[in-house]
């Protein structure tokens, strides 16, 4: 198994199966085209993200790729230019509910299948006052963040409330990744991805049980 992703919280997340995975990290444009709607957004570059590692495995592998964007309204918020980028996207987004959309693509080499998945949740933010940004984004941690925040920041904790998947905002919702991985034949080791989730995250998910049955949610 390879994961086209060098973020730390995506290794974290995908170790939660047991799997043996390798990293090699993904280079690809991650710049939006004319029209495009957040879901083809993100499903595009996480199909990216594998085809740009595909040539650099073997044909026994299964690549991960994953993309996370954060939408308020009609605007998708990448990753923010600098420091004043990343204060003005957190004024924009507080106080009010916003949406975060990651992609996963799965693909097997050995036949070339892509499978596809989509995570969507609805995320509330507190009412953070402006120096509580100003110490945050001192940090540093904004930086390399779509919407310029992570919702598991010690410090800041930026979100008022869940109820959606938070594996999803931090960019790699593991429950579409195990129905994935099912649909190829290929199972966690001995673990309980759910309950592993949500025990590392303190998380009580209320919507595990409906992805992993094949629903929408």
């Amino acid at each position: 198994m390879v994961l086209a992703s060098n973020s730390p919280r995506r290794k974290q997340l995908l170790a939660l199966g047991n799997w043996t995975f390798k990293v090699i990290v993904s280079d690809v444009d991650e710049s939006l085209l004319a029209a495009e709607k957040p879901d083809e957004y993100v499903l595009r570059l996480a199909k990216e993200k594998v085809l740009a590692v595909a040539n650099k495995v073997s044909s026994e592998s299964i690549i991960i790729g994953s993309d996370t964007s954060v939408i308020d309204g009609d605007e998708i918020l990448g990753k923010p230019k600098d420091a004043e980028d990343a204060a003005r996207m957190l004024r924009q987004l507080r106080g009010r509910t916003h949406q975060v959309y990651t992609g996963i693509a799965v693909h097997r080499a050995s036949d070339q299948i892509m499978l596809t998945e989509l995570s969507i949740t609805n995320v509330p933010m507190r009412a953070y006052s402006d120096d509580e940004i100003t110490a945050y984004v001192n940090t540093g941690d904004p930086l390399d963040k779509a919407g310029a925040y992570a919702i598991q920041h010690p410090e800041f904790q930026p979100v008022e409330s869940m109820s959606g998947c938070y594996a999803g905002v931090m960019g790699l919702p593991m429950c579409h990744v195990v129905r994935a991985l099912k649909k190829l034949g290929v199972h966690p080791v001995d673990a309980d991805v759910p309950a592993a989730c949500q025990s590392l995250l303190k998380y009580e998910c209320p919507v595990s049980g409906a992805i992993l049955r094949g629903e929408t949610v």
